[in-house]
């Protein structure tokens, strides 16, 4: 690890908000992204006020057991390790992305276990092991719909605490009847502008921004059951 990297992880409980979102710049990112997976990188600016407000505000990270699922290449779980978290484990089916996760938390020397798995098919990832589940699944287009609502699901599972999650604006009211249905509280953090770049070849515009919900989902009624 650089130098640089290095000391970006010395002090983490005081990390400031600029300061998380410069170090998250440094995260490598997809080589070759995969269509079929909706592998689009949450870029270090979203990331890094996600985190914040999960550890400023809710007090959901730091000394907190903390699941990413769907990690990819682990920015988000990066993000939890630096701010202070007790555990932090990544879940992520593609091995090219736990790969690159894996170089990462090596470069900035910081102990998170990533797991090679089917977050929706994978049968044992049920158990309420965590504390606080972060993530930023797929939005459930091109041929995997209904999939943002499966990572919802498994995140409420395994979740004692809370899940926080990325998802359209469109489907807003959609996903709070359900989740509110399945038990949980919700609350809708921030209004967020997702901007996709032209990540793959059929893409005609070079960027795309598009209306995204920052989510809580409070699921500490729900452990019992």
């Amino acid at each position: 690890a650089s130098p640089a990297r290095v000391q970006a992880v010395l002090n983490p409980i005081t990390m400031r908000l600029k300061e998380l979102e410069s170090n998250l710049q440094q995260v490598d990112v997809f080589e070759k992204p995969k269509v079929h997976l909706e592998q689009y990188p949450t870029t270090p600016h979203i990331a890094a006020h996600m985190l914040n407000a999960m550890c400023e505000t809710f007090e959901d990270i730091e000394g907190k057991a903390v699941a990413d699922l769907g990690c990819g290449c682990g920015v988000l779980s990066i993000g939890a390790a630096m701010l202070g978290s007790g555990y932090t484990a990544g879940f992520e089916i593609d091995e090219d992305a736990l790969a690159i996760a894996q170089q990462n938390s090596e470069a900035f020397e910081l102990p998170i276990d990533f797991v090679h798995c089917d977050v929706v098919h994978d049968p044992w990832l049920t158990r309420r092991a965590f504390d606080t589940v972060v993530m930023n699944p797929p939005f459930g287009t091109k041929k995997n719909e209904g999939i943002d609502m499966t990572f919802i699901k498994r995140a409420l599972q395994i979740a004692t605490g809370a899940v926080y999650s990325l998802h359209k604006t469109s489907t807003r009211e959609y996903i709070v009847s359900k989740v509110e249905e399945w038990g949980a509280q919700v609350e809708v953090v921030a209004q967020l502008r997702y901007d996709l770049p032209a990540t793959y070849k059929f893409h005609k515009k070079k960027s795309v921004d598009i209306e995204v919900d920052f989510y809580r989902f409070d699921c500490s009624e729900m452990a019992g059951s």
